[in-house]
Order: structure tokens, then sequence, then C-alpha cells
């Protein structure tokens, strides 16, 4: 089972028949736009993405949405720095279908 297939954003593997490989077209973070129901955080130590996601979406594989909504937040690692404000997106259902919009029409 491919570490990708739990993201809604990921293309179908095309296979290089030459070099006997598979690869993923390059992932774009979508263009996520601010809302008056957006939740800002302050994160303590410790916090990470995926638990941020947890909390507020009830799933850990949505860490990615708040991510993208964060663009000044490091991109190696899901934890935070404490004293950070971050921005979640309230509406994830709307980023979802947004990027399944958008991948639909690539």
């Amino acid at each position: 089972m491919s570490r990708y297939n739990n993201y809604a954003f990921t293309q179908p593997a095309k296979l290089d028949l030459d070099n006997k490989r598979r690869y993923y077209d390059s992932l774009i973070d979508p263009v996520i736009e601010k809302q008056d129901d957006d939740i800002y955080v302050i994160t303590s130590f410790g916090e990470r993405l995926d638990l941020l996601a947890w909390k507020y979406y009830s799933n850990v594989d949505l860490w990615w949405i708040i991510a993208a909504a964060n663009p000044e937040l490091r991109k190696d690692s899901l934890y935070l720095e404490p004293e950070s404000q971050i921005r979640v997106p309230a509406d994830y259902q709307q980023v979802l279908l947004m990027l399944q919009e958008q991948n639909t029409s690539r």
C-alpha cells in the first residue's frame, strides 16, 4: 500500500516502463482564502499539525489543509513553533471540494 493513498489531492501513479518506476505528479498546495469563521490558535510546546487536524477535523490525514493555510510554516516538520498563531480553516469540506475540482481539471 502506498503512503500516498490517503491523500485526496494525489493524482493516480504513472508508470515509467523504461526505468520500471512509478511516479506521481508534483502537488500544488491550494490557495485557501481567509474566511470569517476560520479558527485562530496560539500554539504551545509540542503541538503538531496532525494533532490540530484531529482536534478540529477528527482526521489526522487532513493536516495538510492547516499547513496550506499557513504557508509561512516550516515545510520539514509537523511540529509547530510555540507561541505561533495558526489559522485553521473551519470549512475543510470546501477545501476538499475545491481541490477535487482542481485535480479533475488537470
